[in-house]
């Protein structure tokens, strides 16, 4: 797997925190910072989520495959499945994320109780890479809603 993130502001003025990944599948992700009042320089324009938005949009989508895909292997008639990730960061340098809560929405027909939670706690227990490597510095908590369809 491989990722080039480049700078948006050499080419222009040198200024601004805008970034745009190229990912090795070929696809384009462009990040920014927040814009610095006091520096306008050495801000960002908000035009884009911060990277540490990212890094948390990505765990969950990361999270949510693995429910899907557990849910549907399982022969579940999932309709859909949502995650609102909540978290909270260290106040110093680095400001990792210290604490996370992963709320989700599923949608299906029929489907179980025990085995939304199941899919759930498979995911963060065993499949979902992004979530377990956070789980390093973060206290992470799920919880759920269940929709019938």
């Amino acid at each position: 797997m491989e990722c080039t993130v480049s700078w948006t502001g050499a080419a222009s003025t040198r200024s601004g925190m805008g970034f745009i990944a190229e990912t090795g599948s070929g696809h384009v992700l462009a990040m920014d910072g927040a814009p610095d009042e006091r520096n306008p320089a050495n801000g960002g324009q908000n035009l884009a989520p911060r990277p540490m938005e990212a890094l948390l949009a990505g765990t969950g989508g990361c999270t949510a495959y693995d429910v899907v895909l557990i849910l549907k292997r399982g022969r579940h008639d999932v309709r859909g499945c949502s995650v609102k990730l909540t978290a909270e960061r260290a106040e110093v340098e680095p400001k990792v994320f210290t604490k996370i809560n992963m709320h989700f929405t599923v949608t299906g027909k029929g489907l179980p109780e025990t085995a939304v939670e199941r899919a759930i706690a498979m995911s963060h227990e065993k499949y979902c890479s992004a979530s377990i490597m956070l789980g390093k510095t973060a206290e992470i908590t799920t919880s759920f809603e269940l929709h019938e369809a």
